[in-house]
C-alpha cells in the first residue's frame, strides 16, 4: 500500500475558504433575494427558507472542503499483476452550472488502466462528486476529474465521460427539455490507442446505442 502526497494537493484557494461569510450574512442574503423577487420575507412559509437555503448549500457546495488529491492517496500494490481495465459506469452526478447556479442533472462514466497500483473503486466514484460539488462547468469537471486520477494514480491512461442535462438550457433561456451534453477527456493510452478508446467506449455503451462507437 502506497500513500501519496503530491504538492499541490489543496482542492481550493485556501485565503477564499477563509474569507467565507458568516451562516448570519448568508442567511440575510436570501432575504435579498426573496424580496428581490418580489416575496414577503416575513411570511409564513418563507421565514424559515433563508436556514433551510444555507443548508442546502451546505449540501451542494461541499465538494470546496474536500480534497480529491487525498482521496486517492491511498492505493494498493497487492493486484496478483492485474493490468487490464478498470471501469466505473452510470456514477450518478449532480452539480450546478457557474452562470447561473441551476442544478446539472446527470452521470459520469470513469475508467483508467492501472500501472502496478490501484485504487479502492469508491474512491473514484467520490473525486466525481467532489468535484461535482462545486460551482462547475462540464468541460472543466471533466478534465479535472481525469487530470486528477491521472495526477495521483499516474496510470497508463485514464478516461472520462461525462453526460448530463443542464436546467440552465432546459428550464430557462432557450428552454430545450430533453438535450444532454456529452463531454470527454482521454488520457494516456486513451488517447493514443484507438483500440483501447474503442474498448472502453463500447464497455460504457452496453446495448444503449449512445453513438459513442468510433
Amino acid at each position: 500500500m502506497n500513500v501519496i502526497t503530491p504538492a499541490n494537493a489543496l482542492p481550493a484557494d485556501q485565503a477564499s475558504l477563509e474569507a467565507r461569510p458568516s451562516r448570519e450574512e448568508a442567511e440575510a442574503a436570501v432575504r435579498t433575494l426573496l424580496r428581490w423577487a418580489g416575496d414577503d420575507v416575513n411570511r409564513e412559509g418563507l421565514l424559515d427558507t433563508p436556514a433551510r437555503v444555507a443548508r442546502a448549500y451546505e449540501e451542494f457546495f461541499a465538494g470546496y472542503a474536500t480534497d480529491p488529491v487525498e482521496l486517492l492517496a491511498r492505493s494498493f500494490e497487492e493486484t496478483d499483476g492485474y493490468d487490464e481495465m478498470v471501469v466505473l459506469r452510470d456514477i450518478r452526478l449532480e452539480s450546478h452550472c457557474e452562470h447561473h447556479m441551476v442544478p446539472i442533472i446527470g452521470k459520469a462514466h470513469v475508467a483508467y488502466l492501472p500501472a502496478g497500483r490501484v485504487v479502492g473503486i469508491s474512491k473514484l466514484a467520490r473525486v466525481v462528486e467532489v468535484y461535482a460539488k462545486r460551482l462547475q462547468i462540464q468541460e472543466k469537471l471533466t478534465a479535472q476529474v481525469a487530470n486528477c486520477i491521472q495526477d495521483v494514480l499516474k496510470p497508463k491512461g485514464v478516461a472520462v465521460v461525462i453526460e448530463a442535462a443542464h436546467q440552465c438550457m432546459t428550464t430557462r433561456g432557450i428552454h430545450k427539455p430533453g438535450v444532454t451534453m456529452v463531454t470527454s477527456r482521454m488520457l494516456g493510452a486513451f488517447r493514443d490507442d484507438p483500440s483501447t478508446r474503442k474498448e472502453f467506449l463500447t464497455m460504457i455503451s452496453g446495448n444503449r446505442g449512445n453513438g459513442f462507437d468510433g
